[in-house]
């Protein structure tokens, strides 16, 4: 499934539930079905920097040249954030990740929804992700 389909089915599943507290539970939700980071994953240079909460992303390049994103956070909606985000960038090809449009962000009312720190968190896991791409880019093209 590419970016924009994965995003198009948040937007549907997001428009079927209108109250905002329900939008928080199923972010709630995401965050629960996430497996876990191994130990070992949970390090200071898997960190994101500017998360208030603490929020570790790992990525790795497939066979098949897809970016895989795994991650973890210590805080329910900023984990259930995250999984959506993983949900629509990880197994994509980095140069579609690097100039992705993150239009769900916008369409299911996310970024109006946060506080400014969490809102600051989303930025900068998003900005990390996209790093991430534009690193393993440069890698490939240089293979």
């Amino acid at each position: 499934m590419t970016i924009n389909e994965q995003q198009d089915q948040i937007i549907d599943e997001f428009s079927e539930v209108d109250d905002w507290m329900d939008r928080y539970q199923m972010l709630i939700d995401l965050s629960s079905e996430q497996a876990p980071l191994p130990a070992s994953e949970k390090t200071e240079q898997n960190l994101i920097d500017g998360c208030q909460s603490r929020v570790w992303l790992t990525a790795t390049l497939t066979p098949e040249g897809l970016l895989h994103f795994e991650a973890e956070s210590d805080a329910l909606i900023v984990g259930g954030i995250v999984a959506l985000l993983i949900r629509v960038l990880s197994d994509q090809r980095p140069a579609d990740i690097a100039s992705a449009d993150l239009y769900f962000i916008d369409r299911i009312g996310l970024r109006e929804h946060l506080s400014p720190t969490r809102s600051n968190g989303l930025l900068a896991m998003v900005r990390q992700m996209k790093n991430y791409a534009i690193a393993y880019q440069a890698i490939a093209g240089k293979q």
